[in-house]
């Protein structure tokens, strides 16, 4: 009886510890892209633990039908493709075609080595991806660190990679038409406002 009491006690006493000291929530990475300094960051646990170079629209911004421009605003990655593929694999309808471009290949602009697609969660973005706007890897590496897209976010082969393994379905990304210390300054006072906000939209929700 005494060790049954003491068994008790030690589950109480650790059930309490569990109340009153929850284990932490693990860092969910973010994405920000600062539009006028073509560069994106990652974010995890509000460290900026990677920069790397973009290229966004070389047709302005916004998320018109039709358009080419690049989409502002929070949005989502909705899908990731081509995880085991070869750096300068060639995508087309987001499948491998089988080639395998050089950076800077002459005459070449297709997708290529990965594909991160975004979905958006605003009303200035809500066609993003209806018009397939993806962050992905370009042959034409020679025009990163300036606008040159058709509406996407592109990247070097191997910064695209190294992005792709380091984020997963859901990540949150903000494009912002700022530089990229006020963009990311930002981003890290909404995250709180915005997961309060999604928490008391789902409390209401009866689950699937």
């Amino acid at each position: 009886m005494r060790l049954l009491h003491l068994s008790v006690s030690a589950a109480a006493l650790c059930l309490l510890a569990a109340l009153f000291n929850p284990t932490p929530a693990l860092a969910v990475p973010s994405i920000v892209v600062s539009v006028p300094d073509q560069t994106l960051a990652l974010i995890n646990d509000g460290v900026v633990v990677a920069r790397y170079p973009v290229s966004t629209s070389k047709f302005g911004l916004g998320d018109g039908s039709g358009t080419y421009a690049t989409p502002l605003g929070a949005m989502a990655v909705a899908s990731k493709i081509g995880g085991n593929a070869p750096l300068g694999a060639v995508f087309k309808n987001r499948r491998m075609t089988g080639e395998i471009l050089a950076p800077n290949a002459p005459g070449r602009d297709p997708i290529v080595t990965r594909i991160l697609w975004l979905r958006g969660l605003e009303k200035s973005n809500a066609r993003a991806y209806g018009r397939n706007i993806y962050i992905h890897g370009t042959p034409e590496e020679r025009f990163i660190g300036r606008p040159a897209s058709y509406g996407c976010i592109r990247m070097r082969s191997r910064d695209v990679a190294q992005l792709f393994n380091s984020v997963g379905v859901g990540t949150r990304i903000e494009v912002a038409n700022a530089g990229l210390g006020p963009a990311v300054a930002r981003a890290k006072l909404e995250s709180p406002s915005r997961t309060s906000r999604l928490a008391a939209n789902n409390s209401g929700r009866r689950p699937l």
